[in-house]
């Protein structure tokens, strides 16, 4: 089920992005396969595989690619393979064999999708870093978090996930329909600090034109703006208010009683101090589930900031069904949604080499050849 049904994808395991962009193209109806280490690897820390829930969907194929017998077994799968992800420094992949030349010669058709953080070229390149390096680098950074502080790493979903996980599918997508045309696969190289740029386009749009200043807190959509911030309510806990528009504005205005008058100088930033302090002294008047019972029907663009556990329990979410159960672990359903090729309900996240015997017979393996890769040690 789903738009990709039918979709043949190797996913050489790693961490982070790479484990991200197959979990979609799983999700949206691919065959993925995942070839794991001996041992079992996750996200980096010991847990039971099924919180690890990026990697659901998948079959998992356990072998020792510091084996030639392992790493023939990977080329084997990646001759029926459409789309192949690895998550290798540049250059790993070429010395263990598995290299872009190596795997096209055999599967011209085949889409090679890279995922690093610097890229494959550039001074940079062969470096290690994480999500918080990566965005360091594009500016991204330095533009979150609050006047007079400090930059504030937004988790990892703007390195990670989002310039690297939905670049990476999106660019493996985009060569796949290129295919169509020419017959020829290609290798797609998607760098986290390409994609994080790509993400902060409009912020050099607006610098460039003078809409955007250096500072943190400054300008209207971190923070800057007191009606594009979170608040602090009498509960203790948090609203966010993004009244951005002169009518949503109004709204917001009119439904915590502030002075008429700010609502004719919204975008004059000389009042911005004495309307932040107006804001705030209302809001914290009430809980915040009281305000957002207040604010449930309207266009003052003002939410609960909820939990990641109150968040699916929400009454959108409910009624969306956007969160699904998987093995007892709660975790957000497939998106985006599909009307006539809806994805089915996601797989759990196997156990490491669950699938090694099923998935070397379907690509051709004789009973003898994966007991002879089990007796070598190349296969569990």
């Amino acid at each position: 089920m789903g738009p990709l049904q039918g979709l043949r994808v190797v996913e050489i395991a790693s961490i982070g992005p790479g484990p991200m962009a197959c979990m979609l193209l799983a999700d949206l109806g691919a065959d993925v396969v995942r070839v794991d280490r001996l041992e079992a690897s996750g996200l980096g820390v010991p847990m039971e595989p099924r919180f690890d829930v990026n990697a659901r969907g998948r079959r998992s194929v356990a072998l020792d690619l510091k084996q030639a017998a392992g790493i023939d077994a990977v080329l084997r799968l990646v001759d029926g393979a459409d789309i192949l992800v690895e998550g290798f420094r540049p250059g790993v992949a070429e010395r263990l064999g598995l290299g872009p030349e190596v795997c096209l010669s055999r599967n011209p058709r085949l889409v090679y999708g890279r995922m690093t953080g610097f890229g494959q070229t550039g001074p940079m390149a062969p470096m290690a870093g994480h999500d918080l390096n990566y965005i360091a680098l594009t500016g991204v950074l330095d533009a979150i978090g609050p006047a007079g502080g400090k930059p504030v790493p937004p988790l990892n979903l703007v390195g990670d996930y989002g310039g690297g996980a939905l670049y990476l599918a999106f660019g493996v997508l985009a060569a796949l329909f290129e295919r169509q045309r020419s017959g020829q696969g290609q290798v797609v190289d998607a760098a986290m600090v390409d994609g994080a740029a790509s993400l902060a386009a409009i912020f050099m749009g607006l610098r460039a034109g003078g809409q955007w200043g250096e500072g943190r807190g400054a300008n209207l959509l971190d923070g800057g703006a007191p009606f594009y911030d979170t608040y602090v309510c009498g509960d203790g806990r948090h609203l966010a208010v993004a009244a951005l528009e002169p009518k949503f504005f109004a709204e917001l205005a009119e439904r915590l009683d502030l002075d008429r008058a700010f609502v004719k100088r919204q975008y004059d930033r000389r009042c911005w101090p004495e309307l932040r302090v107006a804001i705030a002294s209302v809001l914290l008047t009430k809980p915040r589930d009281a305000w957002a019972e207040l604010f449930a029907r309207g266009d003052a663009c003002v939410a609960p900031v909820l939990s990641f556990g109150e968040a699916a329990a929400h009454p959108h979410a409910l009624a969306r069904e956007a969160y699904v159960e998987i093995d007892g672990v709660t975790q957000p359903a497939p998106a985006p949604r599909f009307s006539r090729t809806a994805p089915g309900r996601p797989g759990p996240s196997p156990q490491v080499g669950a699938d090694t015997d099923a998935v070397l017979a379907e690509a051709g393996f004789g009973a003898d050849e994966i007991a002879a890769l089990r007796a070598a040690g190349a296969a569990r």
